[in-house]
């Protein structure tokens, strides 16, 4: 059992209150070539790694349901595919992604990240997520290496 400790990515809360559609993700940021589809705290690192990348990212909101739909899209519309997940990769959302295109009859490269099959210390959220890669820097990191993109170019307009 895991207890959080820390504290939230500080965002302004909503005066009204709105109702989310279950099973329904959402798209945060549209890109090319890459979609991240992060699930739970990663949606925020996850933004700031696709910023980064030039990347969809889709906050996926549910492993169960799993929102199809939004995964099957942006399976078609992307050449590669990452989940991203503050649980463990072996039976969690990565896997329940995989789960699905395989249903689907779609082959699509994947990379899951998560947390790694083994203990992690108790210390900072921040820290210990940096540790294992699943901070904004790691994912980007991760993705570049799995799918050989290159490392970001500052592009200078001189007109």
């Amino acid at each position: 059992m895991r207890y959080p400790r820390g504290a939230g990515i500080g965002a302004a809360l909503e005066q009204e209150l709105r109702s989310i559609e279950i099973g329904k993700g959402q798209l945060k940021r549209q890109g090319k070539g890459v979609a991240i589809l992060a699930f739970g705290s990663m949606v925020t690192p996850s933004v700031a790694a696709g910023g980064e990348l030039g990347a969809t990212v889709a906050n996926m909101r549910f492993v169960k349901p799993l929102d199809v739909e939004l995964l099957k899209q942006l399976a078609h519309e992307h050449e590669y595919l990452v989940s991203v997940e503050e649980g463990s990769v072996m039976g969690g959302a990565g896997a329940a992604v995989a789960e699905a295109l395989a249903a689907a009859g779609i082959v699509k490269p994947l990379l899951m990240l998560g947390l790694p099959d083994k203990f992690i210390d108790h210390g900072d959220p921040q820290a210990l997520l940096a540790s294992v890669g699943l901070d904004a820097k790691g994912i980007a990191a991760s993705i570049r290496q799995r799918f050989t993109l290159g490392e970001p170019r500052l592009v200078v307009n001189n007109s």
